[in-house]
């Protein structure tokens, strides 16, 4: 058996795969979801997973929401530090691999079916060229992969965390904002899950849109304003909403454009993480493609780039595993 984890802030996936596949699609033996926060490192959620469990772990892959540097990963949004060198010796498996969560997700690009993704913009992609991968969800992960003549190798970033770039008037004015409260403005603040509240209060303060009392109410009565934002703001129920949630859309575009230039991505650029299939509605339209390609003398090479959303939830689950797969049959 191979175990692959989903490790984030909020929740860890574990699965346990069979170690003899070879190609797509893979589909998971055992697979179980724990809150993260419960628990006090990875190597107590792996032996809860474990206990009632016969079967011998040959290898085992986890795509960490963190950077990953000799084996070892402080997680973002967790006091955990995660050791592949520990787990491997507490749960006696040979071979432990640490993935950043965003190469896990690239991982997968390779294999993924059409039934996993929705099209934005068709392109047409080049044999062998770059793929890009641009993932908000709680936080903005950025990745991508190259070709090395046989197959595509998946690399990490951290470009979620370059700075900020305006490009419309109101943007500028979101920067400005934002530089009250912040030393550093990455593309992160503004463009995920935990970035959206900071939207929402650049149009609070200013005051175009009202803020109707009923939603006033919500959010102070809620854990996390983010969902509360992004659902009034596709049901148009609130048009400080609709706003916040279109100018997290128009600045995705840009940062994903800025991401498929950075590394010529002529093979294709996904989108992924947990927010982007919610929006479907405001991605697949021709404003979208309009924001994404709109880079000068470079738009028509952007307009002949696949663009495309990834909606299976389990991609960086599966992600995690072809890269232990990667490992055993290498």
């Amino acid at each position: 058996m191979l175990l692959a984890g989903d490790i984030g802030g909020t929740k860890t996936v574990l699965a346990l795969f069979s170690s003899s596949v070879t190609n797509a699609p893979l589909h998971p033996l055992h697979l179980q979801t724990f809150p993260s926060g419960q628990f006090s490192s990875l190597e107590a959620i792996i032996a809860q997973f474990l206990e009632d469990k016969d079967e011998p772990i040959e290898a085992a892959s986890f795509g960490v929401a963190g950077p990953v540097v000799n084996g070892r990963s402080q997680i973002t949004n967790l006091p955990w530090v995660i050791d592949s060198a520990a787990i491997g010796q507490r749960h006696q498996i040979e071979q432990v691999i640490l993935l950043n969560d965003l190469e896990s997700i690239a991982n997968a690009v390779p294999h993924l079916q059409a039934n996993d993704l929705a099209t934005i913009n068709e392109g047409n992609a080049e044999s062998g060229g770059a793929i890009a991968v641009i993932a908000p969800g709680t936080g903005l992960g950025e990745g991508f992969l190259i070709w090395d003549g046989q197959r595509y190798q998946a690399h990490p970033s951290e470009g979620g965390h370059a700075s900020f770039a305006p490009t419309t008037p109101d943007e500028c004015a979101l920067l400005a904002f934002l530089g009250e409260k912040y030393h550093h403005i990455s593309f992160e603040r503004v463009c995920s899950g935990s970035g959206i509240p900071n939207l929402y209060a650049f149009w609070r303060q200013d005051g175009r849109f009202p803020e109707p009392d009923w939603l006033r109410e919500q959010l102070d009565q809620a854990a996390d304003p983010t969902p509360v934002i992004v659902e009034a703001g596709l049901a148009q129920t609130a048009e400080i909403c609709a706003a916040t949630v279109q100018m997290f859309v128009d600045i995705l575009a840009g940062e994903a454009s800025n991401m498929a230039l950075k590394v010529l991505a002529t093979g294709g650029v996904f989108l992924g993480g947990g927010i982007p299939p919610r929006l479907l509605n405001l991605l697949q339209t021709d404003r979208f493609i309009s924001k994404f390609s709109d880079k000068g003398r470079f738009t028509n090479l952007l307009l002949n780039m696949p663009l495309h959303v990834i909606c299976n939830p389990q991609t960086a689950l599966l992600g995690a595993a072809w890269g232990g797969l990667d490992l055993l049959h290498a």
